[in-house]
């Protein structure tokens, strides 16, 4: 077989090339904080500040902080958030004349720095063994350069402000991503798929690899819609049902690995838990429903978990 990684880097190029990603999201998120404590116009300024710069000192040094300190600066973090005193200040979003002019000017090459995100993260997973979220900022960086030509408006100040707003609109729901993945790593060191496990094994009768997969495609689905992630939720479920009552009886793992996280995506599209994909675009969009995105895609969930619990018996 051809390999088609032929960028190879080494693994310390990646280390290093992570730790300076998150440093820039964590200065981008420590900047959110000290311009919301500049701003008399928002409402809870203060509680904004700690929450934004502690968010923002975790992301920068959690590499280094040691394991305490970040957990105490994760509590502090959460305190604003859970007494709602983190607020949107001065929003500086362009106007639609601005907006509409500019698209006059660039028309539709304003979709190719977004294309550009996509292909460099493409190009990286496929041909390199470059982290995703280094490919993603290199790609990124270039759609910064590619905007930049575009307009002379665009300075770096605009991004680094853009960046707070859209921070900003997100609020408290940017830290899901990051406690729900480690909750994942939580439950399983805590054993809870072994608990998982003895009960299902009440229900599940020895040897029935239909029956196992059926409750663990609809596990995958529940879980993740409990955890908001399907990475976190698949390793619990794999170790309490997806190994002792599916893989334990000869079936394939890659087949049922692969199409259990899928299962676990259909719970994604379920879950106000997976901010990122079902409560981020309501505040972005100042929707009025806040169920809205969720609602439009209950009905496609329930199809697609059908059609992937058939695919795993049919080719188990």
């Amino acid at each position: 077989m051809i390999d088609m990684k032929f960028l190879q880097v080494p693994a310390m190029f990646n280390t290093v090339m992570l730790d300076v990603v998150w440093i820039i999201v964590g200065l981008i998120a420590f900047y959110a904080g000290i311009k919301n404590l500049l701003d008399k116009e928002n409402p809870s300024r203060i509680g904004t500040a700690i929450f934004w710069c502690s968010f923002g000192v975790v992301t920068a040094l959690g590499s280094w902080l040691p394991p305490k300190v970040s957990g105490a600066l994760v509590i502090v973090m959460c305190m604003p958030a859970i007494f709602k005193k983190v607020k949107v200040g001065r929003v500086n979003a362009p106007t639609k004349e601005y907006t509409k002019a500019q698209y006059s000017k660039i028309g539709m090459k304003i979709f190719v720095p977004a294309l550009t995100v996509a292909v460099m993260s493409l190009f990286f997973a496929l041909f390199s063994n470059v982290s995703s979220m280094v490919g993603i900022t290199i790609g990124v960086a270039i759609s910064m350069v590619l905007l930049m030509v575009y307009s002379r408006d665009n300075k770096p100040k605009v991004f680094l402000d853009d960046s707070e707003r859209f921070l900003s609109l997100m609020g408290p729901l940017c830290m899901l991503p990051q406690l729900l993945g480690c909750l994942g790593g939580v439950f399983t060191a805590a054993g809870v798929g072994d608990v998982v496990a003895g009960l299902v094994g009440n229900v599940v009768p020895e040897g029935n690899v239909n029956l196992g997969i059926v409750v663990y495609a609809i596990g995958m689905m529940l879980f993740t819609m409990i955890m908001g992630n399907a990475y976190a939720a698949i390793t619990v479920m794999t170790v309490g049902i997806g190994g002792p009552f599916v893989l334990a009886y000869g079936a394939n793992p890659v087949v049922i690995g692969m199409l259990a996280l899928t299962c676990g995506f259909c719970g994604t599209l379920c879950t106000p838990m997976a901010a990122n994909f079902n409560i981020v675009p309501v505040a972005i969009l100042d929707m009025k429903d806040r169920w809205g995105v969720i609602k439009n895609q209950v009905l496609v969930a329930i199809i697609m978990i059908t059609i992937q619990i058939c695919f795993m018996i049919a080719f188990k």
